[in-house]
């Protein structure tokens, strides 16, 4: 499968990536060989095999979740460089 370089502008477009028209390129040509490599897979019968996430045997680690008490308000926000009422005031990022 072929990926061109309109695709790449159009999925950068979409995540407000600004790329240069060499990446552009390369990201074509990258993207192209991992969707070969993945017709490449699907090749393979995998029918009766489990999914796994990791080949590593892992467990979670609980603790009780017990109610301590916090930072005052004043020393979590002492190094905010703008502040709102007890909280951060954050850029707004949303249209």
């Amino acid at each position: 499968m072929e990926i061109t370089k309109q695709e790449v502008e159009k999925v950068a477009k979409l995540a407000r990536l600004a790329i240069s028209p060499s990446e552009r390129e390369a990201f074509a040509r990258q993207l192209s060989q991992i969707l070969t490599h993945v017709e490449t897979l699907n090749r393979y019968d995998t029918a009766g095999v489990e999914p796994t996430t990791t080949v590593l045997e892992q467990a979670n680690v609980f603790r009780e979740d017990v109610v301590r008490p916090s930072l005052p308000a004043d020393l979590a926000l002492a190094n905010a460089p703008e502040r709102e009422a007890d909280g951060f005031r954050v850029p707004k990022i949303i249209e």
